[in-house]
């Protein structure tokens, strides 16, 4: 039987990690929801550089040039699924000539083509740009549960928190957005 209770869609919000979550890898991970849906979400953590990966270096790997016009940007670990598969998550001023951009909503787009890495090494891509290696992914009803398990806090994404250079600051930006000091929060916070 389908089920007829209204959906929560959080696609276009920030995810942000409780401590003591459980998940190393989601350690004090702020999470850009860029989907969804009943069937299950996808997402990219925009707060951990690929510290061994430059732009530059992923451009000659795919042997795309860098002409010199275009501009660096960094290089993240987007979660553990997919982690060879490269997505950009960019200012929505960005539409793919391949017509292949998720428009999430008025201020974020994403493209996981070609096209836009070819862009924006000549200077031609999105005013703001990041490019995650990898995704985070839940499963129908996953991310649900683990928020109602307090795993995660959600916020507002703004994009002077995703694409802030300071990535170790975006943690602690998004908490404030939200009105909670970083300093109070415990791994050991009972229920009632």
């Amino acid at each position: 039987m389908e089920n007829t209770e209204s959906q929560m869609n959080l696609s276009g919000t920030l995810l942000v990690a409780m401590p003591g979550m459980g998940d190393p890898r989601f350690e004090k991970s702020v999470i850009y929801l860029c989907a969804h849906s009943a069937e299950g979400a996808m997402g990219l953590i925009v707060n951990k550089p690929a510290t061994e990966l430059s732009f530059k270096d992923l451009l000659d790997q795919l042997e795309i040039p860098s002409g010199g016009a275009g501009r660096d940007i960094r290089v993240h670990f987007g979660g553990p699924v997919e982690h060879g598969r490269g997505f950009v998550l960019h200012s929505s001023d960005y539409e793919s000539g391949a017509d292949s951009t998720l428009h999430v909503n008025e201020e974020f787009g994403l493209t996981a083509t070609l096209d836009i890495l070819e862009d924006i090494a000549t200077g031609a891509g999105p005013e703001l740009a990041l490019l995650a290696l990898g995704y985070a992914g839940w499963g129908p009803g996953q991310l649900e549960e683990e928020i109602g398990q307090n795993g995660w806090l959600t916020c507002d994404a703004s994009p002077t928190i995703v694409f802030d250079a300071n990535d170790s600051a975006k943690w602690g930006r998004a908490l404030k957005v939200m009105g909670i000091d970083p300093l109070l929060l415990s791994a050991d916070a009972g229920r009632a």
